[in-house]
């Protein structure tokens, strides 16, 4: 923390002093600081015409917001797991595979009954804090920079990219041991777009963030 404020403090002096970016960038690469760094702290200081640094809101925790997001995606994890179960309860009944033990067939009705219920509850759970955390950020900029919601965003992108290596080895593995079946192909298609779908969204929106902050 003491070696971030020192390299904050450096910049805000430094652009005090009427030095552009460029200048500061290239003597603390120069002096051996990571790129990464330096570009994060010249971003903390808005590019606006004024005679002093103008700072740009540094990331918050809130217990709030914290309970707002694991709301939030808790209920998009119970929706997207109720979804897939759903399909594959739906895939197995269209494919039926005569080694399945016959428990597994007869409790179809209540693994479909299970995933309907779950989606009608947390999926418009999910929808309505969604909708009311992005209201929010549209009225407040600043909320964008909670740490909660960052750390739980890289989070689900962990998961959801796991599952997708996951599934692609699975895909692999039965290509190369010659079991690959209609039924398998729906699975695999199913968990990759339910995944991707997430993966894809939030990366997008955290790519969004940074252009934004960038500007």
């Amino acid at each position: 923390m003491a070696v971030r404020e020192e390299l904050s403090g450096f910049v805000r002096d430094g652009l005090a002093r009427g030095l552009n970016r460029k200048q500061i960038e290239d003597v603390l690469l120069r002096a051996g600081w990571d790129p990464r760094e330096v570009k994060d702290a010249l971003a903390g200081f808005a590019e606006i015409d004024f005679p002093l640094p103008v700072p740009r809101p540094k990331p918050y925790l809130s217990a709030r917001e914290a309970f707002v997001y694991l709301v939030l995606f808790s209920t998009l994890y119970i929706s997207a797991c109720a979804f897939g179960s759903l399909l594959y309860d739906l895939i197995n009944r269209a494919f039926p595979d005569p080694a399945d033990p016959a428990w597994r067939v007869s409790h179809f009705r209540e693994s479909v009954r299970w995933s309907v219920s779950s989606l009608i509850v947390a999926f418009p759970v999910f929808l309505y804090v969604s909708s009311w955390t992005s209201r929010a950020m549209r009225r407040d900029s600043t909320k964008r920079t909670s740490k909660v919601r960052r750390w739980l965003t890289y989070l689900t992108l962990f998961v959801a990219a796991c599952i997708l290596l996951g599934t692609a080895i699975a895909l692999v593995n039965s290509v190369l041991g010659g079991e690959l079946t209609t039924r398998f192909l729906l699975k695999v298609l199913t968990i990759t777009v339910i995944a991707g779908t997430i993966f894809g969204y939030y990366l997008w929106d955290l790519r969004r963030e940074e252009k934004e902050q960038e500007t």
